[in-house]
């Protein structure tokens, strides 16, 4: 925990989040701004607030995969030890599917859908941890692969779907980035911070769907839909068309 109690705010907060539960699984719709573990911040994390699902016994879920703090959207915690073992295999084994939708800069990427396989590998500067597309033989290079489909695109902007084929830091940010089309709002990564005359509220990357075997049997889709501040921007820039939810 973070070394406070949770109060009844931070507890109608984040069951507000819920947007899915079943005997194994809680899915929330987290927003940005808040980290899912650890971190610098002295804030309540999203692990720390898996507290208000506690059983008697004291036991919690525990989150099966993790978001940065800025993106938003779609992210699993698993309610038993049995789900969170099922659910990290099937991460590993790449079982699971998840779906982001983002604002790039400037325009369509080219080509306007594709698949970006290029390595990428840690560099620390002090505290800070970024990561950098690295040659395929460098020491410290992990594999990551991203396929990306523009949405809609304007002279000044392109709204994208990005499906990250494997799970590595920073992957979709720097693989975007690395095709000329940083994510709206990423300055560690030289995303624009204005667009359409207004000032980008935060990194416009959102998790929007994920696809899972669930433990229980069978194949779960659950759905997060686009936040009022990465719709009003996509609105803004003529670019809403292609936000209606998927499961319309």
């Amino acid at each position: 925990m973070s070394g406070r109690e949770l109060t009844e705010a931070d507890i109608a907060f984040i069951r507000a989040r819920v947007i899915h539960e079943d005997e194994a699984v809680l899915a929330f719709d987290k927003p940005a701004g808040l980290s899912s573990q650890g971190g610098r911040i002295a804030a309540a994390t999203l692990d720390d607030l898996l507290a208000a699902f506690a059983k008697s016994n004291g036991k919690r879920p525990r989150l099966v995969h993790r978001l940065d703090r800025d993106t938003s959207g779609v992210i699993l915690a698993a309610k038993t030890k049995p789900a969170a073992a099922f659910l990290g295999r099937a991460l590993m084994t790449r079982r699971v599917k998840k779906t982001y939708v983002a604002l790039v800069a400037p325009g369509a990427p080219s080509p306007p859908s594709g698949r970006i396989e290029a390595p990428l590998r840690r560099v620390a500067q002090g505290r800070e941890v970024h990561m950098e597309v690295c040659a395929a033989d460098h020491p410290d290079a992990e594999t990551a692969d991203t396929g990306y489909r523009t949405l809609a695109f304007s002279d000044e902007a392109a709204l994208v779907e990005l499906r990250p084929h494997t799970g590595r830091m920073h992957q979709l940010r720097v693989h975007m980035a690395s095709i000329g089309r940083p994510i709206a709002g990423d300055s560690r990564y030289g995303g624009a911070l204005v667009l359409g005359g207004a000032a980008v509220p935060r990194l416009m990357l959102h998790a929007r769907v994920i696809t899972f075997p669930h433990p229980a049997g069978g194949e779960r889709t659950i759905e997060a839909e686009v936040p009022p501040d990465l719709g009003g921007l996509a609105d803004r820039l003529g670019l809403s068309s292609q936000l209606a939810p998927v499961s319309s």
